[in-house]
């Protein structure tokens, strides 16, 4: 049987519905409290009107929000690449070979490796708030290393992607029509049973448009829903691939003509932002604020990957998200809750509504807006998920 909390004295509780609070799209409730019974939300509001429950917690006029929904990570891997960074951040030019270094250490890696890393930054992101996090393969780039890496990520997550279309396996660089034939035809066979999403990197250097629209037209018949990486380095076909088949989320989306923003404006397909890894590789920002102004939704994801962006922090991304990228505290929170879960797909994370998951994060701090107003300030000060403190 199924026990009911109450945490009141939440000095701003941030639903992301306009219904519930202060009609803004986050939803704020001050002097707030929230009903937890069993994994789900059953309700919120005033906290002297909070209903009788089997254990009451005081939030000691702290910020309440729901859990980060981090949709863009990459965990299934082996290897360092710190003397990559180092270089870059030095200015000195680096050709070691970027992803294909943590491919070759990652098929050299037992299960028992890839699932420790897996579960250590997991559990780091939990820590800093992210109780939904999605994880892609893409460092096995063999039937086998792909299979086993989504195998692994479906144990400890129900978001994962199958990224079998990162690059063109270096086993397959002369012959890239061959690589996309195994993507699309017996790799996708053993990895569509782990996955939920299948992406694929449409970049120069990596996937054109044509091979792209293979990829994921194959993967869609199969059940895999589509989601993109996108004009990132470079403007690209990806966006426009991405809004025609109605994906879930372009994920970076940097370089962006007119249309392309429209495109987006006018369709489901979420814009999934990356600050870390403009961060880690001194890349030009992404324009969140001309994204936002033409109405297109937007998410916050971290990227977590051990090359580009090699932080688990929703918070960090939150701040740069503010700083640099033009986007407003309330924007920026919502887009990594709210916007994490559109790009998701889901309804049940992201929010602080009856019937959601309980996936909460008590801050040390009055406000959400504290997440950029100090950054880089461990601020987590506790965490629910599926209605158990985890934190």
């Amino acid at each position: 049987m199924s026990s009911s909390t109450a945490i009141t004295n939440i000095a701003t509780l941030v639903t992301n519905d306009p219904s519930l609070g202060d009609t803004s799209p986050l939803g704020l409730v001050r002097d707030a409290a929230v009903v937890i019974d069993g994994d789900r939300i059953v309700w919120t509001g005033a906290s002297s009107k909070a209903p009788a429950t089997d254990n009451r917690v005081d939030a000691g006029g702290r910020a309440v929000l729901p859990g980060f929904v981090d949709s863009h990570s990459h965990l299934v891997f082996a290897g360092d690449r710190t003397e990559e960074f180092n270089a870059r951040m030095s200015g000195r030019g680096y050709t070691a070979g970027g992803i294909r270094t943590t491919v070759a250490a990652t098929r050299a890696a037992s299960d028992e490796e890839l699932e420790r890393t897996l579960t250590r930054y997991l559990a780091e992101a939990l820590r800093q708030g992210t109780t939904t996090m999605e994880t892609k393969s893409g460092y096995g780039l063999t039937v086998a290393d792909e299979a086993r890496a989504l195998r692994l990520a479906a144990a400890h997550t129900d978001e994962v992607t199958y990224l079998g279309a990162h690059i063109v396996a270096p086993d397959l660089a002369d012959d890239p029509a061959a690589y996309v034939a195994l993507v699309t035809g017996e790799m996708l066979d053993a990895c569509a049973p782990h996955a939920r999403w299948i992406d694929v990197f449409c970049e120069q250097g990596a996937f054109d448009g044509d091979q792209a629209r293979a990829i994921l037209t194959a993967g869609r018949a199969r059940g895999l829903h589509p989601r993109i990486h996108a004009n990132q380095l470079s403007h690209g076909p990806g966006v426009q691939l991405a809004v025609e088949l109605d994906a879930a989320s372009a994920d970076h989306c940097t370089h962006l003509t007119d249309a392309d923003v429209d495109a987006l404006a006018h369709s489901r397909t979420v814009a999934t932002l990356l600050p870390g890894a403009e961060f880690s590789t001194r890349a030009e920002w992404p324009d969140a604020r001309r994204l936002l102004d033409a109405g297109v939704t937007v998410a916050l994801s971290t990227d977590c990957n051990p090359g580009s962006s090699f932080t688990s922090s929703v918070p960090f991304c939150i701040a740069l998200a503010v700083r640099d990228m033009r986007m407003t505290p309330d924007e920026a929170v919502w887009s990594a809750t709210a916007g994490g879960a559109a790009a998701l797909r889901r309804t049940d994370v992201g929010r602080l509504t009856p019937g959601a998951y309980a996936d909460l994060t008590l801050l040390d701090a009055p406000s959400h807006v504290h997440l950029a107003y100090r950054p880089g300030v461990p601020l987590v000060s506790g965490v629910w998920r599926r209605g158990v403190r985890v934190v």
